[in-house]
């Protein structure tokens, strides 16, 4: 459980500090350089940009509390907060793969998918009975 949310830390700290405090640039390089996955789609706005990295960021740190603390109620909550964004997310860009790469777009759907297996994988594991609990 803590290994599977310290990933989830990692990747949304590297990528919220990344969009909040260089926002074009990860508009025109994200995932990485030469790679225009964000450019692609809508037109550049620095405040949706800016606001996305705050988010990123914001769940790096309650992502980051759920695995120092290994509170239950807060890691379920956390965890299934966040699906309501990874979802939805995950669904729009499975209907916008047109201007990608074959390889562009299944690294895009691995990397989206990915960021919903592994926060349901312990969502469920956060729902199963503590060791000792009857």
């Amino acid at each position: 459980m803590r290994v599977g949310l310290w990933v989830l830390v990692i990747v949304h700290a590297v990528i919220g500090l990344w969009a909040l405090a260089f926002p074009a640039l990860f508009y025109e390089n994200f995932p990485l350089p030469g790679r225009h996955w964000v450019s692609l789609l809508p037109a550049y706005n620095e405040h949706l940009l800016r606001d996305f990295g705050g988010y990123g960021l914001g769940f790096a740190v309650m992502f980051a509390v759920a695995a120092m603390t290994a509170e239950r109620v807060l890691t379920r909550t956390v965890l299934a907060g966040y699906l309501v964004y990874a979802v939805p997310h995950l669904v729009f860009h499975l209907g916008h793969l047109a201007p990608f790469s074959v390889g562009d777009a299944a690294a895009q759907v691995v990397g989206l998918a990915a960021l919903v297996v592994l926060p349901a994988v312990l969502l469920v594991v956060a729902f199963r009975p503590a060791p000792g609990a009857r």
